[in-house]
């Protein structure tokens, strides 16, 4: 079975840069946090400089308020107009620390299962020990280091998933991708990172599964 690896350099800043990153963005204000709260804790993280990601618990930063902050081109991200009810996409068989912050561990960016479907890239996600990402997570990968969003080489966050009334579970499987500006998108939205979503059976080529090796403080 392959592995998740990606082909781009996925070493992140420093935990110490990726705290200034939030506090420039505005992050904290979002999480009812001050900026010192958030530097303090990249300080005295345990997590090693370019293995962790810095993230914040989607209770307190959801992806709606997240999505603008990006940044392809001069352009800023976007929710698509069909997903209205992005923030109610929550953790699904993934265990979130009880803070504020946390780290992100090992992220991946799942090239290897590009053409996969979200149904058979969980379980095997699962059995190489590693955990999805949720879309918020996805989110701050790309704030942290925007590179990792390529034409064809985009990724799904299938750690979040929407529940329906009826106590099913929405097929809809949430993704960042670059946008091609067409359909409701609108061309001035051309190039400019897309949080949309793709359906739990479908396979798409230039979709990996963004993964990590677990999550912590």
């Amino acid at each position: 079975m392959p592995e998740t690896s990606s082909t781009v350099a996925t070493v992140l800043p420093s935990l110490v840069a990726q705290a200034d990153r939030l506090v420039e963005l505005g992050v904290h204000e979002l999480a009812g946090l001050s900026a010192d709260e958030v530097r303090a804790f990249a300080a005295n993280a345990s997590g090693a400089d370019g293995g962790a990601l810095l993230a914040v618990h989607p209770d307190r930063a959801p992806a709606s308020a997240l999505a603008p902050l990006l940044r392809r081109e001069g352009k800023p991200g976007f929710v698509v107009v069909d997903m209205p009810d992005v923030d109610d996409f929550a953790p699904r068989a993934v265990e979130l620390p009880d803070t504020p912050l946390y780290l992100v561990t090992d992220p991946s960016r799942g090239d290897d299962m590009a053409n996969w479907s979200p149904e058979e890239a969980l379980p095997a996600l699962t059995e190489q020990g590693r955990t999805p990402f949720l879309l918020t997570e996805g989110i701050h990968w790309v704030l942290q280091q925007p590179a990792i969003l390529e034409r064809n080489r985009c990724f799904m966050t299938i750690g979040s998933r929407l529940r329906k009334p009826n106590g099913a579970l929405d097929a809809r499987t949430p993704a960042i991708w670059i946008s091609n500006g067409t359909g409701r998108d609108g061309r001035e939205r051309r190039n400019a990172p897309k949080v949309g979503w793709c359906w739990w059976g479908n396979r798409h080529t230039w979709l990996g599964f963004a993964s990590a090796t677990g999550r912590g403080l």
